[in-house]
């Protein structure tokens, strides 16, 4: 929410200068070529109906890093269709006054909630172009219809189910399970709100878990409920009955006003075309035709198709729309995953177990100080927009990152983005930002601290394994020892997170410009959606990656009209991301889970991690 000091020296004011007269050289030149583009389909009359875009999978935010010459030759999956990908495909169609829209064919979601909130704000964004969105899908889940409720048309296969039943969250509690092997662990947490450790100390749901879980899936589901009745021109009340009757067969979806026609894919080009003045039929009139055809042994011969064309036979057909560029850019750093000391990693395999820290990709805070500082140095970088996508982590490398955001910030405007969740650590990161941006959807807050040991001294004497040590130094043992916690190790242990709990609520509250005194009732480890945190000064804004742009744009005094493109600048760490995994680091893997190894790490650690997460299925 500060102000960054700017103080521009004359060589800098120079090198600005120069960097607009070359820049303004290269718009002459991108200009000329697009005219000359533009003139070229003209003359050929090329008209595009729907431009047709295949969506789906894990969605990322932004686009993975560039793969080098090697990776390039490597038989590695495709990266996946990013939102940074589709916000830029939409632009130019957007653009393109021979197009008249898009046929989305949504297919396989597997993403959070905000991340399904930009899709669906990227669609309407598309519609207040004056563009036609068209969704076609096979799947009437609830990830699945929330996206294309934002569409002014959903079609779907005979086949389909309009299977929306609800939001429903479970909560796993392995205490007892462990104990069967003979493991235990020993928990200090904040407040019983900061409940991340319960899975591990509980052997059923708390009644301060049930009350979060419960205001938070009363908070999801009223937003999704209320977008998705918006989008199909229908109450709250009414889509919610449906939703109760569900599951719905594609006919009874139709006649409900779920979805607006049924049709196979390969049918879309009869359903989509424009009537003409000898055969003019409305829409109705055009489904019934698309039925007939299905049981006609010879289909009709003239009836008027409309043109589909795949983005990428499409793209050499749009029409363009020049735009000047500024000198300086926005520089993008994202912090994704659970943070920890050292550099970031991805795990060599997925391990698909219900266990926070297992497997997951990991923000290290020497990748992300990196970062930072490379963007510091950056003189021709406006303003920075750090992306979080985060349930938090590691209490000290949490603080290291928040420093280094809060010294940025005091020299560029810094917004901070967050993604489908930007909690705990994650929050502890972005609190010093000039502005911090989410979706109502986020799921953020959990401002709060824990520590856990394990015990694994029972396993031992099951296993009929003796050991011994030697130990120098009253505590030597504080963070490695194998026995339950001794009261005055807890007390220990105890005073540590009441420190880190000061000073995370003294990052927010000097970050917020919020009183430190009235802080708790908003803390103690309580998770909030995006639109709760809005209410409670937690974020300043909402919008999808698109309106952080503009907003930091607007931070950095750059111009924000259509007529202006500010470039926007992805920050990679160094590091190779695709490097494919040697055959033994999967055994490796899989042998530091079961050996305890990956709750060590951890071990008498304070935290600042998020208790939870929801998604649609």
């Amino acid at each position: 929410m500060s102000e960054p000091n700017k103080q521009p020296d004359f060589f800098s004011e120079l090198r600005r200068e120069l960097r607009e007269v070359w820049q303004a050289t290269k718009d002459g030149f991108i200009h000329s070529g697009a005219w000359l583009r533009n003139s070229a389909i003209r003359l050929r009359a090329t008209q595009v109906d729907y431009v047709v875009l295949r969506v789906g999978g894990p969605m990322p935010e932004r686009d993975e890093p560039p793969r080098s010459f090697l990776e390039r030759q490597l038989p590695l999956p495709p990266p996946p269709y990013s939102i940074e990908a589709l916000n830029y495909h939409l632009r130019l169609v957007a653009d393109a006054d021979n197009v008249k829209g898009v046929v989305l064919i949504l297919h396989g979601f597997n993403t959070g909630l905000a991340s399904l909130q930009n899709i669906r704000q990227s669609i309407l964004r598309l519609r207040e172009r004056g563009k036609t969105a068209v969704v076609y899908t096979p799947y009437l889940n609830a990830t699945h219809f929330f996206v294309a409720s934002a569409a002014d048309k959903i079609i779907v296969p005979p086949g389909t189910q309009f299977n929306v039943v609800g939001l429903r969250s479970e909560v796993i509690f392995l205490k007892e399970a462990l104990a069967q092997v003979g493991l235990h662990f020993d928990a200090v947490q904040i407040s019983p709100y900061k409940s991340s450790p319960n899975m591990f100390t509980h052997a059923d749901i708390t009644p301060e878990q049930q009350e979060q879980l419960t205001w938070l899936l009363d908070e999801m589901y009223d937003l999704l409920t209320a977008a998705m009745a918006d989008g199909r021109g229908m109450t709250q009340a009414e889509l919610m009955q449906l939703i109760d009757g569900a599951p719905l067969f594609a006919q009874d979806a139709q006649r409900a006003g779920l979805v607006d026609a049924i049709a196979y894919d390969d049918e879309l080009v009869f359903l989509l075309a424009e009537p003409t003045e000898t055969d003019q039929h409305d829409t109705a009139a055009a489904e019934e035709e698309v039925a007939e055809e299905k049981m006609a042994v010879n289909p009709p011969i003239k009836r008027p198709q409309a043109k589909l064309l795949e983005f990428s036979k499409a793209y050499n057909l749009l029409l363009e729309k020049p735009r000047r560029h500024t000198s300086q850019f926005i520089g993008v750093v994202t912090l994704s995953g659970v943070i920890t000391m050292g550099s970031s990693q991805r795990p060599p395999i997925d391990l698909p177990l219900p266990i926070p820290l297992m497997g997951e990709e990991t923000a290290g805070e020497v990748t992300l100080l990196a970062l930072l500082r490379q963007a510091e140095k950056m003189d021709n970088m406006a303003a920075l927009i750090f992306h979080v996508d985060s349930p938090g982590g590691d209490a000290l490398a949490s603080d290291l990152i928040g420093r280094e955001v809060q010294r940025l910030a005091q020299k560029k405007p810094v917004l901070v983005y967050m993604g489908n969740s930007a909690a705990s650590g994650g929050y502890y990161v972005s609190a010093a930002a000039n502005h911090i941006m989410s979706q109502p959807l986020t799921i953020t807050g959990s401002i709060g601290v824990f520590i856990m040991r394990l015990s694994t001294s029972n396993l031992y004497q099951k296993l009929h394994v003796n050991r011994a040590h030697v130990q120098r130094g009253e505590r030597a043992g504080l963070f490695t020892s194998p026995e339950p916690m001794t009261d005055t190790e807890r007390q220990i242990f105890w005073d540590g997170i009441v420190e880190n709990y000061r000073q995370f609520k003294e990052m927010v509250a000097n970050g917020r410009d919020l009183p430190i005194a009235e802080l708790d009732p908003i803390c103690e480890g309580r998770v909030w959606s995006g639109r709760q945190a809005l209410n409670y000064k937690l974020v300043d804004s909402h919008g999808d990656f698109v309106t952080a742009v503009q907003k930091a744009a607007e931070l950095a005094n750059l111009p924000t009209d259509d007529s202006v493109e500010i470039p926007v600048v992805n920050l990679y760490p160094k590091t190779n991301r695709h490097i494919v995994p040697k055959p033994y680091e999967a055994a490796e893997e899989i042998g530091r889970v079961l050996s305890g190894e990956w709750a060590r790490q951890w071990s008498g650690r304070p935290l600042y991690l998020m208790p939870l997460d929801i998604r649609l299925e």
